[in-house]
């Protein structure tokens, strides 16, 4: 039986996003956490998620942000002083918060770096990606989020101590939401998320409109912000556009209903260092198919089993995949099955405990060195 040793922590994030605040409402929940989180901004301008009131335990650090390229750069002030904290936790290199934070605001301090897989850049790019990176090798650890990040955190850290927790969030709806029979042959496919290149909404619509022209009967359903959505829907034969359905963005409470009613997901992106959508449309029953440069793919989908896998950016692999569920339908009730089951452990509460288990583990090092 584990002794309870109980831990002040502090998580510094970039903004209170659904599926990490729901992270750390399962941990101000377990008597071994003293918890604070500080936010570096209110909301994303781009994800509109609904405006909430913040807990006790969670703080909007004031500041502001600046575009750098296709980031935003953070500025904050008024930072808690951390010295009586056991360990921070911080999620962001790219801030000018936080690297401030990482050469010099913790260097008294036990801090952890929690990342998602980086996008890879090469070039000028990928030296001012190093270089803002090289402080993490003075972090206690690196806990990563998935198996993807896991390759290119080790190979410029690789004597890093490092620590794997996928994303965790409230699933409950997506666990409860009944799947209707399907009553005819139209196979619908669903995507959620932003209507833009990086989400590989580009592909998508170029992939269904082979799989329409090919003469499959299939529906295509788009949730969302609209973004460049018309302007990719002009590279659509008419046919196809007929078959295609925007249904907007939607409310993350009514989601569960919106993919529930479809076959299929599709997340092509072309990067995702996650992809919470994933941990949704598994929990929903959906089987997923998923390119292969979303870190959740590596976690979460398996072919053949709950979906398939494809290149990022190749059409052709993406058309294919599609293809081969239109022509056999037949699997997509063992694959619902299975994506259910894939998703059970994904709750925060199991979330939660990882990350307790990290802290232990950790805490117990510092208490063995001489």
């Amino acid at each position: 039986m584990r002794t309870m040793t109980r831990h002040k922590v502090a998580f510094v994030t970039i903004v209170p996003s659904p599926y990490q605040r729901d992270l750390f409402s399962a941990l101000a929940n377990r008597s071994e956490i003293d918890l604070n989180v500080y936010y570096m901004e209110p909301g994303s301008p781009d994800s509109p998620w609904p405006a909430s009131t913040l807990e006790g335990y969670e703080h909007l650090l004031p500041g502001f942000w600046m575009p750098l390229g296709p980031m935003r750069a953070h500025v904050n002030w008024q930072l808690p002083n951390f010295a009586e904290v056991d360990f921070v936790v911080l999620s962001s290199y790219t801030s000018l918060t936080g690297q401030w934070l990482m050469r010099a605001g913790l260097r008294r301090s036990n801090w952890i770096f929690w990342g998602e897989r980086p996008r890879a850049h090469v070039g000028m790019k990928g030296f001012v990606q190093r270089r803002l990176m090289s402080r993490i090798s003075e972090a206690a650890a690196v806990v990563r989020i998935g198996q993807a990040a896991q390759a290119i955190y080790q190979d410029q850290f690789p004597n890093q101590k490092t620590f794997c927790i996928p994303y965790h969030c409230d699933l409950r709806g997506f666990h409860l939401v009944q799947r209707p029979t399907r009553s005819d042959d139209t196979l619908t496919f669903l995507f959620c998320g932003q209507m833009i290149a990086r989400k590989g909404v580009d592909i998508l619509l170029k992939a269904f409109d082979q799989l329409v022209l090919a003469g499959h009967d299939a529906a295509l359903r788009l949730v969302g912000r609209e973004a460049e959505l018309p302007e990719m829907l002009r590279q659509v034969d008419p046919k196809t556009r007929s078959r295609i359905e925007y249904l907007g963005f939607q409310a993350p409470e009514r989601l569960p209903e919106f993919f529930a009613g479809n076959d299929v997901f599709v997340l092509p992106s072309r990067h995702d260092g996650w992809g919470v959508v994933v941990n949704q449309a598994l929990a929903a029953g959906i089987p997923v198919i998923c390119s292969d440069n979303v870190g959740a793919a590596m976690d979460l989908v398996k072919p053949r089993v709950n979906g398939l896998l494809v290149k990022a950016g190749d059409v052709d692999s993406l058309s294919a995949a599609m293809r081969e569920v239109a022509e056999d339908p037949s699997v997509l009730a063992e694959w619902s099955r299975n994506a259910r089951k894939a998703s059970e452990d994904l709750t925060p509460e199991a979330g939660a405990e990882s990350w307790v288990r990290v802290f232990d583990q950790l805490a117990r090092a510092n208490n063995e060195r001489p």
